[in-house]
């Protein structure tokens, strides 16, 4: 019987390179380069063992993941499942071991808004990340909190970066192999492109052990910071930042909410400045990496203010007075 791989190999032969799995409604747009990366995972994690033997615990320690169990378990089980339906018709399997039932997923995370005050904070409490062996820590922490509230990338993205993504000429940080498997070009605006230039002089002054393709935030030796390490160093930060857990909440704010602070921020700032918010937020959908317009759009309530500001909006057009206090 053929193996997990070997069942890919002949799936990918059969629907050509140009098209998603068929029928997997998690994949939409999705190229099959990328589906091939998450079956080689699960053909690595299932031990590339026949079909056949891949049993339903092997599929879902595969499905749970390393980390807390999150949304990504729908989205590996949707390709699954195309994957298994494929290999059932071509007679590569009998069964699919995958569960009928998804399980009971955690409350998702309230995301945390932070204040102007807040983010200057954060990027003062970088110093005491500096060691006797490397002071170029701090400012390689720094630049990723930058880049993430100033670009608005997800944390995977911003420690992919290779040098040769980051055009400053331009103003265009190019993010590749993105959640949704997508490249996107995201303008950046000059302070922005500023501190990415000071940087550029001390990240090359290290390692370059892939020329242009090396990685732009790097640990002291050049090679591509670890995302659960940037993870670790936040908390250190923010509590030196003194920035603490939101009374009610069960988790303290989180690095990727700097991601969130951009996006309500630009929201904001249109509200404020009189612009088309409605007519704009497909260009933020895009800016951000959203596949779905419902992502971009929870943005418009996400804090008081902007609640203030859209409904100051619509007091404007419909000739009435509200009162906010």
């Amino acid at each position: 019987m053929k193996s997990v791989t070997s069942t890919w190999e002949t799936c990918y032969e059969n629907l050509g390179r140009s098209q998603c799995l068929r029928g997997c409604p998690s994949c939409q747009g999705v190229g099959l380069n990328s589906s091939a990366r998450v079956l080689h995972q699960f053909a690595r994690e299932t031990g590339n063992l026949p079909l056949p033997e891949v049993t339903p615990e092997a599929v879902a320690a595969f499905l749970h993941g390393h980390g807390e169990l999150s949304a990504t378990w729908k989205t590996k089980r949707g390709l699954l499942v195309s994957f298994y339906r494929f290999a059932i018709a071509r007679g590569h399997a009998t069964i699919s071991p995958l569960p009928e039932r998804p399980p009971q997923l955690p409350p998702a995370q309230t995301p945390y808004v932070y204040a102007t005050a807040e983010i200057q904070h954060l990027l003062d409490a970088t110093v005491i990340l500096s060691t006797s062996l490397s002071r170029l820590q701090a400012a390689t922490y720094r630049t990723l909190l930058l880049i993430l509230y100033g670009a608005g990338l997800r944390v995977g993205e911003a420690i992919r970066l290779n040098l040769c993504d980051v055009d400053l000429e331009q103003r265009i940080i190019t993010v590749r192999d993105t959640k949704f498997y997508k490249t996107r070009l995201v303008p950046i605006g000059p302070r922005l492109a500023s501190k990415l230039r000071v940087y550029l002089r001390q990240r090359c002054a290290l390692a370059l052990p892939l020329g242009q393709d090396s990685a732009l935030l790097c640990t002291r030796t050049g090679h591509r910071l670890n995302y659960q390490y940037v993870i670790t160093l936040f908390q250190r930060v923010r509590l030196a930042a003194g920035i603490a857990r939101p009374t009610g909440e069960l988790r303290p704010p989180r690095l990727h909410d700097l991601r969130h602070t951009a996006a309500v921020h630009r929201v904001l700032g249109w509200y404020r400045t009189g612009k088309d918010v409605q007519r704009l937020l497909p260009q933020l959908a895009t800016y951000l990496g959203h596949v779905d317009i419902r992502s971009t759009q929870r943005y418009l309530h996400m804090t008081p203010e902007l609640l203030h500001e859209a409904s100051r909006r619509f007091a404007i057009y419909s000739g009435q007075e509200i009162d906010h206090e």
